[in-house]
């Protein structure tokens, strides 16, 4: 049966794939359209498979809120042409659609199948690798944000008041998250490990310094736990001087709304998103 330009343009409009492939496809199945289309997605997922150890570094990050609920999905690929792709794109959003609507909280196969059509079109190893749904603690408030390069980004979620002045507070944590990254967000999630190794460290810089040798041991005791605890206050969100007033700690802040609302705040969970961590 000859194939027509007519009929590879169909092709093409239903599946996305390249005109040559759908060409091939029509001549490979007598020009039966529906048969054509499941040759192309067989070869697509095929080529899928063996793309799937090639590495994403690339990818965007999609956030919404609905209802109490904030949902997050990161979707990666190889390239930052694909991520920016319109396609890509619309499906990001489509994933957000479908996680609210099932009440999904982890990536599940029907996510994974849906990556997996549109990886067959686009020819590169993308996955859909995070589901997170963060939900508002009742009468608290949640933000989120994403940096404008879509990989970074961040979920804040704050108990005590759903006032204006929280939700406001509640966004800018998120930003000061995003810009200054934190490791932990508060001292207590610190690993004892961690901390010791830090000591360790100060302490052999201590020993190098030949000042240090002449100051009694007390002294020096108070100087290295100094250093320990400035570290900690430069990776810990809150501890760290607050992003839109830098006389402040982000703790010192969230009691000076907590009063000016007359509530009694404290942090549910503050959350940074990297892409690829």
């Amino acid at each position: 049966m000859a194939v027509t330009a007519a009929d590879v343009k169909a092709l093409r409009e239903m599946t996305n794939a390249p005109m040559m492939d759908c060409k091939k496809a029509l001549t490979e199945c007598n020009g039966n359209m529906a048969e054509a289309e499941k040759y192309l997605k067989e070869k697509g997922l095929a080529a899928v498979a063996k793309r799937a150890e090639r590495a994403t570094s690339e990818g965007r990050l999609f956030v919404r809120q609905d209802g109490n609920k904030i949902v997050l999905v990161e979707m990666t690929c190889e390239t930052d042409f694909v991520a920016n792709n319109k396609d890509f794109v619309t499906l990001g959003e489509k994933m957000l659609d479908t996680v609210i609507a099932k009440g999904y909280t982890k990536v599940e196969d029907e996510l994974k199948g849906m990556m997996d059509e549109l990886a067959a079109v686009i020819r590169e190893n993308m996955a859909v690798s995070k589901v997170e749904v963060a939900e508002i603690p009742a009468g608290g408030t949640g933000a989120f944000y994403v940096h404008s390069d879509k990989k970074t980004g961040a979920i804040v979620l704050i108990n005590g008041s759903d006032a204006e002045a929280v939700k406001t507070f509640a966004y800018d944590c998120c930003l000061h998250i995003a810009a200054f990254t934190p490791a932990y967000t508060s001292k207590k999630d610190v690993p004892e490990s961690y901390i010791a190794e830090q000591r360790e460290i100060f302490q052999a810089q201590m020993d190098q310094d030949e000042k240090m040798a002449s100051k009694p041991q007390n002294v020096k005791d108070g100087i290295l736990q100094g250093k320990v605890n400035k570290h900690l206050a430069e990776i810990c969100f809150e501890d760290q001087m607050f992003v839109k007033d830098d006389k402040k700690s982000v703790t010192a802040k969230l009691a000076e709304i907590g009063k000016e609302v007359g509530a009694s705040l404290s942090f549910a969970s503050a959350k940074l998103y990297v892409l690829g961590k």
